[in-house]
C-alpha cells in the first residue's frame, strides 16, 4: 500500500470519520421522526446502516470530482459538503432548499459541490455518471465521477450498459455498490443469480473487489487505493460493499420480509458501534469526546431543523420556472449567398452535423453505426475520417446507456449529437430522456440543464412495417422539459441542428425516413434558424392545412389540386411541436375560418387532438365549421405496400378532407 492509498489513522482522522458517521445517523433519525410529524413527506430512504461508506468514499474525492447518487442520498450529500440546514429545507420542500424544494428527499442536487443528485429510479444514475465521466475523458480532465448504487440496480439494463461503456470507452468512473442485502423487499439470493456483485464487473473488464461496508476503515483503504488507480489509469473501477440497512426500504415499509433477529444482528456490528467501540477499547478517543461529537450534531441538526421549519414556500406565481432554461434570442437570418445549391435532405443533415462540429469543438455525434458504418440512413457518411473516432462515436446497441451518457456529457459542459437509429428504438432510451433529461433542470432547482440534441428517423412509407414505422413524436411533445423539431424542408434540415445545440434545453429532432432523398435548391450560405416558429409554407384565404414533417409535401401537393376547384388553402409547417406556435396557427384561422390538421401519428392522443383543442380554447370563434384531421389509420403499420400507403395520410385523403370543410 502506497502513502497516497493508506489513509492515516491519527486522533483528528479518526474523530473526523466518527463525527461523519453519527452526523448522518442523527440526521437520519430526525428525519424519520419528522416523517411521522408529516413535516416530511412523500417516499422518505434513509441510511441508517450504510454511513460507514459516505463517510469513507467521499472525503477521499477532489473538490473537482462529480457524484451521483441514489434516492438514499442523504448521507451522500451531508459527506460531500452540502449544508444540513439546505438539506434539511429540501426534505421540507422549502424554496431554500438545496433544489430549491423541487426535488425533495430522493433528488438531493447541489452544484456548488458537484452533487449530480439522487435519483429516484433503481439504476437510473449510472448512465448519467459514464456521461459525466466521458466529458472528463473528451476533455482531458483529471476527474473521477463516483457513482453510488444498491444491489438491485445491477439487475436493470442500464448497469450492464454503462459498465460495458466505461470498460469500452476507458471512462474514470468509481462504481461504489452499496449492497445492502435486499431490493426493496427481495433478498438478493431471491434475484440475483450471482450474488457477488462484483463478480459482474469482472466480467466486462473492469478491476472490482468487495469489502465489509461496515468497516469505515476498510472502505476508506479500498476508495483511496481505487480512486487513485483511477487517476493513474484513466479506468473504471468497481467497489462492492456489504452493508445493510437498519430501517425499512423506505417509511412505508412495514418490513415483513425480514425478521428483527436478523436486524439486531446486524445492528450488533454496525459501522459506529464497530468503530466507535474500537476506538475507546484501544484508547484512541475518550467518551468525553464521543460526547462533544453527540453535543455538536445535536446542535447542528436543531439548526437545521429551524432553518427548514423557518424557511419560505415557494410562491405559486413561480410555478413554471426550471421547465427550461434561459431562452436564447432567434438567431439572425444569415445573409444569403445568391448561390444555390443542388442538396438532398439526407446531406444538408449531414452538412448541419458538420458545421457545428467546426464551429464548436464540445460537439460531438455518437450512436450506433454512425462513424465506421456512416449512419443507418447514410446521413455521416464521411464524418469520422474526417473528425475522428473521438467525436465520431460508434457505440454498443444500448440506447438507454450511450443516451443517458449524452446525457451526462452535456450536463459536463459538452454539447453532444444523440443519434437514435429509429424512434422505436428510442423507446429504450425512454427513461433517461423523460426520467433525466426533462426533469433535471426542475429537480435541480435550475441549477443543472442537459443541452443535448438527439435525432431519430421517424415515419411510415418504407415497408419497413410495425415496428419499424411509428410516428411518436407526438408522445414527446407531451413532455415538459423537451423541444420536439420536425424539420422539413433543406433550409430546416440543415439550419435547425445550429439552433438547436445553442438551446440550454434538451431538443429532440424527427426526421422523417422518407425525406432523405428528397433533392432540391438550397443557398450556400445556408445557417441557423429560428427553432420556436411555425411557418406559413403557401398562403391562403378560405382554409388553413396545419402540418409538419413528412406530411408537408404531400399537404402542398393537396392544396395545388384544391386550388383548381378555385379553394385556396393556406399551409402551415408546424416545425416545432414542442413547444407549439399557437400564433401562427390562430392568425391563419382568423383568416380563412377552416382547417384540416394532417398528422402521421395515429388519431387517439395525436398531436391533431391537442392542435384541436388548442383551437377550440382560443380561437373558437374565428370558425365557420368544425375542425377536421387526417391521421393514419388505428392499426400497426402494414407491411404490404398497398396496406401501408391506406394507412397513412395521403394526398387525396387531405383533399377530400378539405373538401368537406367546403361543404363540396
Amino acid at each position: 500500500m502506497s502513502a497516497i492509498d493508506k489513509p492515516r489513522l491519527d486522533r483528528a482522522h479518526v474523530l473526523d470519520l466518527l463525527r461523519q458517521m453519527i452526523r448522518i445517523r442523527r440526521f437520519e433519525d430526525k428525519c424519520a421522526e419528522l416523517y411521522t410529524q408529516e413535516k416530511i413527506r412523500g417516499f422518505l430512504h434513509l441510511y441508517d446502516g450504510e454511513e460507514a461508506i459516505a463517510a469513507s468514499v467521499i472525503p477521499a474525492l477532489r473538490e473537482t470530482d462529480r457524484i451521483v447518487a441514489t434516492y438514499r442520498e442523504h448521507g451522500h450529500a451531508l459527506a460531500r459538503g452540502v449544508p444540513m440546514t439546505t438539506v434539511m429545507a429540501e426534505m421540507f420542500g422549502k424554496a431554500e432548499g438545496c433544489s430549491g424544494g423541487r426535488g425533495g428527499s430522493m433528488h438531493i442536487f447541489d452544484a456548488a459541490t458537484n452533487f449530480y443528485g439522487g435519483n429516484a429510479i433503481v439504476g437510473g444514475g449510472l448512465p448519467l455518471a459514464g456521461g459525466l465521466a466521458l466529458a472528463d475523458r473528451m476533455q482531458g480532465a483529471a476527474n473521477v465521477t463516483a457513482c453510488f448504487f444498491g444491489e438491485g440496480a445491477v439487475a436493470e439494463g442500464e448497469f450492464h450498459e454503462t459498465l460495458n461503456l466505461a470498460e469500452l470507452w476507458d471512462l474514470p468512473v468509481l462504481f461504489v455498490c452499496e449492497n445492502n442485502g435486499y431490493a426493496m423487499g427481495s433478498a438478493i439470493a431471491r434475484t440475483e443469480s450471482e450474488t457477488e456483485i462484483f463478480h459482474k464487473a469482472q466480467a466486462y473488464g473492469i478491476e472490482a473487489e468487495r469489502v465489509d461496508g461496515m468497516d469505515v476503515v476498510a472502505v476508506e483503504v479500498a476508495a483511496r487505493r481505487a480512486i487513485a488507480r483511477i487517476r493513474e489509469t484513466g479506468r473504471p473501477h468497481f467497489l462492492e460493499c456489504n452493508t445493510y440497512r437498519f430501517r425499512a426500504h423506505s417509511m412505508f415499509d412495514a418490513q415483513l420480509y425480514r425478521d428483527k433477529d436478523e436486524v439486531a444482528a446486524w445492528r450488533a456490528r454496525g459501522p459506529i458501534v464497530r468503530f466507535q467501540g474500537w476506538l475507546l477499547e484501544n484508547g484512541l478517543i475518550h467518551q468525553s469526546d464521543v460526547d462533544v461529537i453527540e453535543a455538536q450534531v445535536a446542535a447542528e441538526i436543531a439548526e437545521a431543523v429551524d432553518f427548514a421549519e423557518r424557511g419560505s414556500w415557494e410562491p405559486v406565481e413561480t410555478l413554471e420556472h426550471h421547465v427550461l432554461g434561459p431562452q436564447p434570442a432567434p438567431p439572425a437570418p444569415p445573409d444569403p449567398a445568391g448561390k444555390m445549391v443542388e442538396t438532398t435532405y439526407r446531406e444538408a443533415v449531414k452538412q448541419g452535423i458538420r458545421d457545428a462540429m467546426l464551429r464548436d469543438e464540445r460537439v460531438f455525434l455518437m450512436g450506433e453505426d454512425v462513424g465506421a458504418y456512416g449512419g443507418c440512413y447514410a446521413v455521416s457518411k464521411g464524418l469520422m475520417a474526417e473528425f475522428g473516432e473521438d467525436r465520431i462515436r460508434d457505440t454498443p446497441l444500448s440506447e438507454s446507456g450511450f443516451t443517458g451518457a449524452g446525457i451526462g456529457a452535456a450536463a459536463a459542459g459538452m454539447r453532444p449529437i444523440v443519434e437514435l437509429m429509429t424512434v422505436n428504438f428510442s423507446l429504450l432510451a425512454l427513461d433517461q430522456i423523460i426520467n433525466t433529461a426533462a426533469t433535471i433542470r426542475h429537480m435541480s432547482g435550475g441549477q443543472f440543464g442537459v443541452p443535448l440534441v438527439i435525432r431519430m428517423a421517424t415515419g411510415a412509407g418504407k415497408q419497413l412495417a410495425a415496428q419499424h414505422s411509428h410516428s411518436l413524436e407526438g408522445w414527446y411533445a407531451h413532455i415538459p422539459g423537451l423541444k420536439v423539431l420536425a424539420p422539413a424542408t433543406l433550409e430546416d434540415a440543415r439550419g435547425m441542428l445550429w439552433t438547436a445545440l445553442e438551446d440550454p434545453d434538451p431538443v429532440l429532432i424527427f426526421e422523417n425516413v422518407m425525406l432523405y432523398n428528397m433533392s432540391g435548391q438550397i443557398d450556400e450560405a445556408a445557417g441557423p434558424v429560428d427553432i420556436s416558429k411555425a411557418a406559413v409554407r403557401r398562403t391562403g384565404k378560405d382554409l388553413s392545412l396545419i402540418t409538419y414533417g413528412g406530411s408537408l409535401f404531400k399537404t402542398l401537393e393537396a392544396a395545388e389540386a384544391l386550388a383548381k376547384d378555385g379553394i385556396e388553402a393556406e399551409v402551415i409547417d408546424l416545425r416545432s411541436l414542442r413547444p407549439l406556435d399557437d400564433a401562427t396557427i390562430l392568425a391563419s384561422l382568423e383568416k380563412t375560418r377552416r382547417s384540416v390538421i394532417v398528422d402521421e401519428g395515429w388519431r387517439s392522443g395525436s398531436l391533431s387532438a391537442e392542435i384541436m383543442a388548442r383551437i377550440m380554447e382560443q380561437g373558437f370563434w374565428f370558425l365557420d365549421g368544425p375542425v377536421a384531421r387526417v391521421c393514419s389509420e388505428e392499426v400497426p403499420i402494414p407491411y404490404p405496400a398497398h396496406l401501408e400507403q391506406a394507412a397513412i395520410p395521403q394526398v387525396e385523403k387531405i383533399v377530400a378532407a378539405a373538401r368537406a370543410q367546403m361543404g363540396r
